[in-house]
């Protein structure tokens, strides 16, 4: 990724950011290099994660990785300041990996016809025709296999419903960011996080009792 340059008639900052400081957002939109630099060193690992979750090749998501920085950098005068740096930059890497998946036809997962399969079934009563509970799947995947089962059954789920699941119970991040990131509304991410969280526990009941 070419070397961000400074824009004309701003100086770089004499201390460079330490790791962990908050993005100077006025600084980063003027193009100062020490504040983009510590914007991909910040973020580059949660990325990775969320990219690497939609494409499952290593090599392809750092390539994506790479992109999205250099696409953010070359964009930054687009920024409109009406969300989080990050959630727009989440915006550029989760569309560039999307467009990824469907150039390559990776489309190894769950049709939505399976994953309506995987629903509960309820009784002309209005009750559950099996033995449900509210379930989270971070709360049965503190072992190592059990994590390994969990990521499994979630690669298996189709890349709309994997995503919100990747977003918001593994990255934890809120159901608004998870919104605007993916550009759908909240209600749309409640519902499919709600569906997603139903189809895993059908997948891994066998598993946990």
């Amino acid at each position: 990724m070419p070397e961000p340059k400074p824009t004309q008639g701003h100086a770089s900052p004499s201390k460079p950011p330490a790791p962990g400081d908050p993005i100077d957002l006025e600084a980063l939109l003027q193009g100062d290099p020490a504040v983009f630099e510590q914007l991909v060193r910040q973020e580059s690992p949660r990325l990775y994660r969320v990219i690497l979750r939609i494409v499952h090749d290593e090599d392809e998501a750092a390539s994506l990785l790479q992109e999205t920085f250099l696409q953010a950098y070359q964009r930054l005068h687009t920024f409109r300041r009406e969300s989080k740096v990050t959630t727009w930059l989440y915006a550029i890497g989760i569309n560039l990996a999307r467009a990824s998946l469907r150039k390559s036809r990776r489309y190894d997962t769950l049709s939505d016809e399976d994953l309506e399969r995987l629903q509960p079934r309820f009784t002309g009563f209005g009750t559950h025709a099996g033995d449900y509970e509210p379930w989270n799947p971070q709360r049965v995947a503190e072992q190592a296999e059990r994590k390994r089962l969990v990521h499994e059954a979630i690669r298996q789920l189709p890349p709309d419903y994997r995503l919100v699941v990747t977003l918001r119970d593994i990255e934890e991040l809120s159901t608004a960011e998870t919104a605007e990131i993916l550009e759908i509304s909240e209600g749309a991410v409640r519902v499919r996080l709600h569906r997603a969280r139903r189809a895993l526990r059908s997948l891994l009941d066998r598993y946990f009792h």
